[in-house]
């Protein structure tokens, strides 16, 4: 004779009854709401309240010491049919794609190597690397500028010894990118090469161990364990990289000579948010500016959502 066991159920433990004698008043509930609200009260004053102001901004002819007209979209109308626009949007991907890549290769590998076990002086050569972030941005821009030189540069002298014509990187417009983007890679290589670092710190020493008993060498290591780990930190650092890119302002201003808020005869090197600053400050077009700056934003937020969809992706993939 068979047995047909119970079915299990599974119940949820009660709540514990109220203490007697205690009840929450709406000043200790509100108290919580209370702790977080300086954040979005900053937030408010700091970040919302510019962004509402600048893009009321643009939906007028605003002149600061005159009357102000509304005149609707005319303003980004006037900026698509802009070629000054289109070329400062293109000096900026330009020098971002320069200034990205390289950046982020280079703190993959140093990062790397830093986390190796048999490094000597390893915490000697993991502090250096705050040195390039903590320089002044003009002081970066006055050696590199010597170094660049047409010259006198050391560049040019190298590239004398191959046979290379000198090349005017400050008044080009590829050799400008290549300054600026050189600029940019040198003053955040260290600081993304430590973010990869704290997290590789995470991954256990036994799992290299224990590779490298397995016959794997330094590259496989690299591709199969490093690289994997970073994965969430490389999207965070490309996405971060990709957002300041498209707000580089003074390693342009400060190379340029002459003309520094065209950065050149040519615009060869005016990115947008220099192109920004002309047109509010150099020729208080506070409207045609607040447009670009509404532009700017829609771009920030189109890179945002592809961060999104590229994090979900690679969750769905494990």
């Amino acid at each position: 004779m068979s047995t047909v066991a119970a079915p299990l159920t599974l119940e949820r433990p009660a709540a514990p009854p109220p203490t007697p004698g205690v009840t929450r008043g709406w000043g200790e509930r509100l108290s919580a709401y209370a702790y977080i609200a300086p954040f979005f009260v900053i937030f408010a004053v700091f970040g919302l309240f510019p962004f509402a102001f600048t893009f009321y901004v643009a939906l007028f002819d605003w002149n600061p010491i005159g009357d102000q007209v509304f005149i609707g979209a005319d303003n980004f109308t006037r900026m698509l049919g802009d070629p000054r626009f289109w070329n400062a949007a293109g000096n900026t991907v330009s020098i971002w794609a320069l200034s990205t890549v390289p950046q982020l290769l280079l703190a993959l590998v140093l990062a790397h190597v830093l986390n190796h076990a048999r490094l000597r002086f390893a915490l000697f050569f993991r502090m250096s690397m705050l040195v390039p972030y903590i320089t002044s941005v003009a002081a970066t821009a006055i050696v590199f500028a010597q170094l660049f030189d047409r010259d006198y540069g050391l560049l040019n002298w190298l590239l004398g010894l191959v046979g290379v014509a000198p090349v005017d990187f400050v008044q080009s417009t590829w050799g400008s990118h290549v300054l600026i983007a050189t600029m940019v890679t040198w003053r955040w290589f260290g600081y993304t090469t430590l973010l990869y670092l704290a997290s590789l710190q995470a991954v256990p020493r036994a799992v290299y161990e224990a590779a490298a008993i397995d016959g794997a060498g330094a590259w496989q290591q690299f591709r199969h364990i490093t690289v994997p780990s970073l994965r969430p930190v490389i999207i965070f650092t490309v996405v971060t990289s990709t957002i300041g890119g498209l707000q580089i302002f003074t390693e342009p201003l400060l190379i340029a000579t002459g003309a520094p808020l065209t950065c050149g005869a040519v615009r060869q090197c005016q990115t947008l948010t220099l192109f920004l600053y002309e047109q509010g400050f150099g020729e208080f077009a506070f409207g045609y500016g607040s447009a670009i700056g509404v532009a700017l934003f829609v771009m920030i937020v189109v890179i945002a959502a592809i961060n999104y969809l590229l994090s979900a992706r690679i969750r769905a993939d494990r």
